[in-house]
């Protein structure tokens, strides 16, 4: 069996032997056709919002409004998204102050290069471009979630006279989806507020799931988050393997989240088909750049994975673990099992920075083994965090077989993070 997959900014080829091969699970966003161009499907669905008045609408006789947009961990197509929002607020309101804030949630600030890269350089250079410090920004205090954790938000989103947010619907692994109210928690939300979110009791309930909603703890809070902000409108897109926009969903916060949601559940469902070795990859790019947002795909590679089976996670890492307190908690700890039990301990308010990250990985790392394929990253950045790593895809196929044998069966799955596995 030969085929490609993504790594970094492009693919490799591999091969996996026909006599292990037993399915390889993608979404079907890869057999997705429309004969319309990305920039006319974003603009039928702002021309048709979802449970809510138009954009244009929204923006009259406002003086200023803030766009909450995805930062550089997210593969959103902004270069599409944001030159259509732009024109079309200023075609319906030219003296409206527009502010653009980074939603990095507790990610890294994201660079002048990563803007470019992400709107282009006319928009870097003429739009007023915020990027959002969970730590350091001025916060509003709008009391506290449902949970009970503090809901502090950066306060140029909320002192605005209209709240909007672009961003993108994918499966996530314990938020059940990524876009809609993700915008706000953790997207524009203090640290505080996102490790009381992030906190252990609620990783680890079974609702907070890949494809997951209905009774998700960190769900209910994201949803009370952006009641509270007032986000008012969003824009959010659906993207194929190649990054292209193949559906979009505007309108009401919550609303037309709803219904990109199914439409990706609907695309990204496949069938349970557990085998002995599995491998994924994170999509490539950006999503790939570091161990932390790696753990994603890890997840769904988890899912059709028979007990004490081994994982091969083919990433870039280009940009290394992409979170500090992330790599050394799991790098000192005694094994996963270990810091799993500690963290069972930790009180919601007293949350860990990146502990829901490294909790879900030393969760997988406690069932399986797992083999991080890369020549970007340090091996012994690697093999610190309890994962054993090869240079090449046929280094690690050939461990993986040393492991579980020459018989062992072997499953594929290109894109982690485009699929739900159940």
């Amino acid at each position: 069996m030969k085929t490609e997959i993504p790594y970094h900014k492009t693919k490799i080829p591999i091969e996996i032997p026909d006599k292990n091969f037993v399915c390889c699970l993608v979404s079907h966003s890869e057999d997705f056709k429309t004969n319309e161009t990305e920039k006319s499907i974003v603009e039928r669905a702002l021309d048709n919002p979802i449970g809510s008045k138009s954009l244009e609408n929204l923006v009259q006789g406002k003086k200023n409004m803030v766009i909450i947009s995805s930062d550089h961990t997210r593969p959103v197509p902004s270069r599409v998204t944001m030159p259509i929002l732009l024109r079309r607020i200023r075609n319906a309101n030219p003296d409206i102050k527009i502010t653009i804030l980074i939603a990095t949630g507790f990610h890294r600030p994201t660079t002048k290069q990563e803007l470019i890269d992400r709107y282009g350089a006319e928009i870097v250079a003429k739009e007023n471009i915020v990027v959002h410090r969970s730590h350091d920004d001025e916060m509003a205090d709008l009391g506290k979630l449902p949970s009970g954790g503090k809901l502090l938000l950066n306060k140029i989103a909320i002192d605005t006279e209209l709240l909007i947010a672009e961003g993108f619907i994918e499966a996530h692994f314990f938020a059940g989806f990524s876009g809609g109210r993700k915008a706000i928690l953790p997207g524009i939300a203090s640290a505080t507020t996102v490790m009381a979110n992030h906190c252990s009791e609620f990783i680890a309930s079974p609702h907070a799931r890949t494809g997951i909603l209905e009774n998700n703890p960190i769900h209910k809070d994201m949803i009370y988050a952006a009641a509270q902000a007032k986000l008012a409108f969003i824009l959010n897109v659906v993207i194929n393997a190649k990054k292209e926009v193949i559906a979009a969903f505007a309108g009401d916060s919550e609303k037309a989240h709803v219904k990109g949601c199914e439409f990706v559940l609907n695309m990204s469902q496949v069938k349970r088909n557990p085998t002995d070795i599995v491998i994924t990859t994170n999509g490539g790019y950006p999503l790939d750049q570091n161990i932390y947002q790696s753990v994603k795909g890890m997840t769904a590679a988890e899912a059709n994975c028979k007990a004490d089976g081994v994982i091969i996670m083919v990433a870039g890492l280009c940009d290394g673990h992409g979170g500090e307190s992330f790599c050394k908690m799991v790098t000192d700890a005694q094994s996963p099992q270990k810091l799993l039990e500690e963290f069972a301990k930790i009180p919601r308010d007293k949350t860990k920075p990146d502990q829901w990250e490294a909790q879900i990985l030393c969760r997988i790392l406690s069932k399986h083994k797992i083999i991080m394929v890369t020549d970007m990253c340090d091996e012994n950045l690697i093999t610190g965090m309890k994962m054993e790593h090869a240079k090449t895809f046929d280094e690690a196929l050939a461990r993986a077989f040393e492991l579980k044998g020459d018989n062992a069966t072997v499953s594929l799955i290109p894109d982690g993070v485009s699929v739900i596995v159940r």
